[in-house]
């Protein structure tokens, strides 16, 4: 009997890719790593783009991406992963909208290619080359993947409502400035 096969081998190349952008993106917003910003200058962005407050957004953006993102590269608690990277770039989606779909014009192409690939992930789980697998999927339970993903949904409803919110009542004058 085979350890693994080729779709096994695919999930893998799959999650080391998806979750090493994520995580790398994350350490950008939580540690200042690969150029990034770190807290306060993430945080200075998100308040920018109607994410607010600032900092504590900047952490959960950070927080979802690099851990989301590191846990799904070694396939462990594979639908919380799944799903934070799926709240993280629903957030970054929700950013690049009015830009249109491509990339190349700001839109929101990138986060949306992440954001499938991670929930894909969840549903389809792991593969045997993981450490799901290897700890007999203790935290990798099919019940898991829609628990986990309707909590995103639910809390990435909230959080960009809100930001929707701010941004229109700031459009209308109704409200102080984004940001300093």
């Amino acid at each position: 009997m085979k350890c693994f096969d080729r779709r096994d081998l695919g999930l893998l190349l799959l999650r080391l890719g998806t979750g090493g952008v994520l995580a790398a993106h994350g350490s950008q917003k939580l540690l200042g790593w690969f150029g990034g910003g770190g807290i306060e200058g993430t945080g200075r962005a998100m308040e920018a783009m109607g994410y607010a407050p600032g900092r504590a957004s900047a952490t959960a953006a950070g927080l979802a991406e690099a851990g989301g993102g590191m846990l799904l590269a070694l396939g462990l608690a594979t639908p919380a992963a799944g799903a934070a990277a799926v709240g993280a770039m629903a957030g970054a989606a929700a950013v690049h909208a009015p830009n249109g779909f491509f990339a190349q014009a700001g839109g929101y192409e990138y986060a949306a290619s992440l954001g499938l690939t991670a929930a894909g992930l969840a549903v389809s789980g792991p593969g045997r080359l993981s450490l799901d697998h290897a700890l007999g999927h203790a935290v990798n339970r099919s019940w898991m993947v829609p628990a986990a993903l309707a909590a995103t949904a639910a809390a990435t409803t909230v959080v960009v409502g809100a930001r929707n919110r701010r941004l229109r009542r700031a459009a209308e004058g109704r409200q102080e400035p984004l940001f300093d």
